[in-house]
């Protein structure tokens, strides 16, 4: 059996706030003041989950730019509609997930769609944030559009489930091409499971629980809604017993360990690389939306 991981702390939302007028998120890091504990992760939103009611004028996020990162958009209820200065678009529904590679500098925009927005509904997802290594900070933008279809999943027994975004757990991999060693799984436990879940010795590790009541390791408790727990990067593995139906996103990662320089959308080394992007943005160089 593996050594488990240690939890270093139990977090709960460090801010709640709008982005734009269709995504009332809590936000779990890095508001927290956690940045060397979660690396390469940058920052995880949970949006929701919240009802709209009816409207003909689709809300959300208009046109903005990012650099240097990636975004991941994990749907749970709702509908996304996604469109970019590279030409690309998509609509994610629950069980799809985006993942968008902003690198040298993406400019896109994110709306409810717009039959979900006519109808109106609960609408609940997660935004996570990717940091990229100095070396791909400036690679070609890419998209990732990956359905519910194509991720796989792990039965983790007792009724219990992963399904594996990126990355690998027990010898299945995840569609989501990454830059770095990253896992994305999301767990849905049954109430009265007890999974010990195998994670990477040496990454850092962080379990966001959505909703539930999870004890860890027989000793830590993570419960209600938007709760997330950091491991030590030691040891290779978790023991989760749920109480309750729960659901988890569970993230790993390799450390890049490099300055990271940050303001609003861009994310890159040193402030000079900020300064940089704002004037590519203004100039146009990261291409706007027609």
């Amino acid at each position: 059996m593996a050594e488990r991981k240690h939890v270093l702390g139990v977090y709960g939302p460090g801010s709640n706030h709008w982005v734009g007028d269709g995504f009332p998120v809590r936000n779990l890091f890095p508001s927290n003041g956690l940045s060397r504990q979660v690396d390469p992760f940058l920052m995880l939103d949970y949006a929701g989950p919240s009802y709209f009611p009816p409207s003909m004028e689709p809300k959300g996020v208009g046109e903005h730019p990012h650099r240097g990162f990636e975004t991941v958009t994990i749907a749970y209820q709702g509908a996304v509609d996604h469109r970019d200065s590279g030409g690309n678009s998509g609509t994610i529904f629950p069980g799809d997930v985006q993942w968008m590679t902003a690198a040298s500098g993406v400019v896109h925009e994110e709306k409810h769609e717009r039959e979900f927005a006519k109808k109106g509904g609960t609408f609940e997802m997660v935004q996570l944030w990717v940091n990229l290594p100095k070396a791909q900070k400036m690679s070609s933008p890419r998209y990732q559009g990956i359905t519910n279809e194509q991720i796989p999943v792990v039965d983790l027994g007792g009724g219990s489930k992963a399904r594996i975004i990126a990355g690998e757990l027990d010898g299945v991999k995840g569609p989501a091409k990454t830059f770095t060693a990253v896992n994305v799984f999301d767990v849905r436990l049954a109430a009265g499971s007890r999974v010990e879940l195998n994670l990477p010795d040496g990454h850092n590790s962080s379990l966001v629980l959505l909703k539930g009541d999870v004890l860890l390791n027989g000793a830590e408790k993570l419960e209600g809604e938007a709760q997330m727990a950091v491991l030590g990067p030691e040891g290779g593995a978790v023991l989760l017993e749920a109480a309750a139906d729960s659901v988890l996103l569970v993230l790993t990662g390799e450390p890049i360990g490099e300055p990271v320089a940050s303001y609003g959308p861009f994310v890159m080394n040193t402030k000079a690389e900020i300064m940089q992007a704002m004037a590519d943005y203004q100039a146009g160089k990261m291409g706007h939306l027609v």
